[in-house]
């Protein structure tokens, strides 16, 4: 990677990400790009940045050439919760805006970074250990165009030789940034009011086990798959990753180490309830570990301190 644009750099993963990438390649070969600034606007610019909407082709285009990118991270996507609300709009940006990168990229001969997620899974998946490779019929427009977007980035790459790679995402945990629109936002939403307000109403029921991952271990993930030999690489659109396994009720346990006085109740959302119980209690993410080297560094325990420590000191 020498050149590289973070097109949805604006989000929850991508503003951690350019920061990270900045660091390690160098504050000029890495291009932040979003739809606008509204959101992370200081960390993006703070090196290069242009204002893309990921379904503007020519201005896509420019942009690649203008940079000579050879490697994009496309973080752009409408997340579970909120495509259920507009589910064409999610069609058109989640694929529609994908299949413009990968034509770009194909011109361009840049390798091309597309995450997917656990809800690329569904009520047919085996909800426990995972495999990599299983059954995926989702029955959300959000997993549809995830499992759409493995497929697609699979065929570019069997078609043109396009070096495509993804990973597939549990709910991810940011101290930097706040929720977005997820199923799994409850895991980040409930720091917030432990510190602020010593309580939490959850919308998921107390029992809801699911994967997580703290962002670090997430933006860590990203960049050493897209570093690795892509000889050793049998699969690649989209690798199971995780670090932990828990469930309201077990992190609101881990919080009340650091906060005693810490209470949590419940007032369930049944359409985030129902996409919640779609997806695994656990990943076997060992083909990840087999052809990559994948190793997180958080666990239940030391993400719950580092996020309380972080959010106190942002305070």
């Amino acid at each position: 990677m020498k050149n590289i644009l973070v097109i949805g750099a604006a989000g929850q993963i991508g503003s951690e990400l350019v920061t990270e990438l900045r660091k390690q390649y160098g504050i000029n070969n890495v291009v932040a790009a979003d739809i606008n600034l509204s959101a992370n606007a200081e960390v993006l610019k703070a090196g290069i940045f242009e204002e893309i909407d990921i379904l503007d082709m020519v201005k896509l285009y420019e942009v690649m050439k203008k940079y000579q990118i050879d490697t994009v991270f496309n973080l752009v996507a409408l997340l579970s919760a909120k495509g259920e609300d507009e589910p064409f709009l999610s069609w058109k940006v989640n694929v529609g805006g994908l299949v413009n990168l990968l034509y770009v990229c194909v011109e361009f001969k840049a390798a091309l970074f597309t995450p997917s997620s656990i809800g690329a899974f569904g009520p047919g998946t085996p909800r426990d250990n995972t495999p990599q490779d299983t059954i995926q019929r989702p029955n959300t427009i959000y997993g549809v165009t995830k499992v759409s977007g493995e497929l697609l980035c699979d065929y570019y790459h069997k078609k043109f030789g396009l070096d495509t790679r993804g990973l597939r995402y549990p709910g991810l945990i940011s101290s930097l940034t706040p929720p977005g629109g997820g199923t799994t936002d409850y895991a980040v939403h409930i720091f917030y009011e432990a510190i602020e307000k010593g309580h939490y109403t959850c919308f998921l029921k107390s029992d809801t086990q699911m994967d997580m991952m703290y962002m670090p271990d997430a933006i860590d993930a990203a960049i050493q798959l897209m570093e690795a030999d892509p000889a050793k690489l049998k699969h690649r659109n989209a690798f199971n990753v995780t670090s932990m396994q828990f469930d309201p009720e077990k992190l609101c346990l881990e919080i009340k180490k650091h906060i005693p006085n810490f209470t949590i109740d419940y007032n369930i959302d049944p359409v985030r309830q129902a996409i919640a119980d779609s997806w695994p209690r656990s990943l076997d993410d060992s083909c990840a570990r087999e052809e990559w080297g994948w190793n997180p560094k958080y666990n239940i325990s030391s993400m719950t301190e580092d996020m309380l420590k972080v959010l106190r000191k942002s305070k």
